[in-house]
């Protein structure tokens, strides 16, 4: 083999692998770990580097495992969108059995250190990968209940980082879990819905009335509410101070805005402006959760 075609192959295999885990929301799953962790030391002095890497690779490695098994399960469905018929399994750029070998060989790895943090880390992961793939991703094409469910998994991984860092959960874990749960809903909303067209491609049923209409938005809309009073709760219950109060009513209004802007215009453009504020908002709370913790 020469030379060229050695670089072109292992650069094929990096593309791969970046797209079987779906390494940007991976990233951004790490990225929530590591914000709850960092609330979850008492004092910096305590922060452990060997805990901190663990949580982030054994984290990528779950939300990879999941990612890895939902493109096998989905592979013919996945075939039929746009976006996403270009992924390796539904592409048959990889085989089925090489992609739940790397999700399986992920799952081993991630548990493992997650475990080696504290049992209830794994035991969290656990439940994430398991809720992820057996339950939200078959449900996809039957209710949009499959949201709710996916909502699950989708939270755990704020508050697996502060679990990561105490080996307790608590109020304050519990808050940070229901921070991202309640987020979800308007963020995986507003992505169904300028997605619907492809989504029903493939017979996915992720909007509230599994239509983008009236009923849909409203509900949208009041799960935007609901949203605020909830990310207040760090300062109700002393894990972030005043600027967290201020960051989080501010972005939960702007957010509110855009739901009310779908509610009454019911387009695409609305819900694409709301999909980018949600991809905005839950990493601008978690920072200023810790602007609060530095400060």
């Amino acid at each position: 083999m020469s030379a060229t075609a050695s670089t072109f192959s292992l650069k094929q295999i990096a593309i791969d692998f970046k797209e079987i885990t779906k390494a940007g929301l991976a990233v951004s799953v790490v990225f929530s770990s590591i914000a709850g962790y960092l609330l979850g030391v008492l004092d910096l002095n305590d922060l452990k580097v060997t805990t901190l890497l663990m949580l982030a690779v054994g984290g990528y490695c779950m939300v990879g495992a999941s990612n890895a098994f939902n493109q096998v399960i989905e592979k013919d469905l996945d075939a039929l969108m746009d976006r996403t018929k270009n992924r390796p399994v539904a592409s048959g750029r990889m085989s089925p059995n090489k992609a739940l070998f790397i999700a399986s060989l992920l799952t081993i790895i991630g548990l493992i250190l997650l475990y080696n943090i504290n049992p209830k880390s794994a035991m969290f992961g656990a439940i994430s990968i398991f809720l992820y793939t057996s339950v939200y991703t078959p449900l996809k094409q039957y209710t949009p209940l499959s949201v709710f469910v996916g909502a699950f998994p989708g939270a755990i991984p704020f508050m697996l980082g502060w679990v990561a860092a105490t080996n307790n959960f608590g109020i304050e874990a519990g808050t940070l879990f229901l921070i991202q749960f309640f987020w979800q809903f308007p963020h995986f909303w507003s992505i169904a819905w300028v997605l619907d067209e492809d989504y029903k491609k493939a017979g996915f049923r992720l909007l509230p009335t599994t239509k983008p209409d009236k009923t849909s938005a409203l509900i949208i809309l009041l799960t935007t509410i609901v949203l605020i009073p909830v990310s207040l709760m760090p300062t109700l219950y002393h894990i972030g101070g005043n600027s967290i109060a201020f960051i989080s009513l501010d972005a939960g209004l702007y957010f509110l805005y855009t739901a009310i802007q779908l509610y009454r215009q019911l387009d695409i453009a609305s819900a694409r402006r709301m999909m980018y504020v949600s991809f905005v908002y839950l990493p601008l709370v978690q920072v200023g959760l810790l602007l609060d913790f530095i400060s």
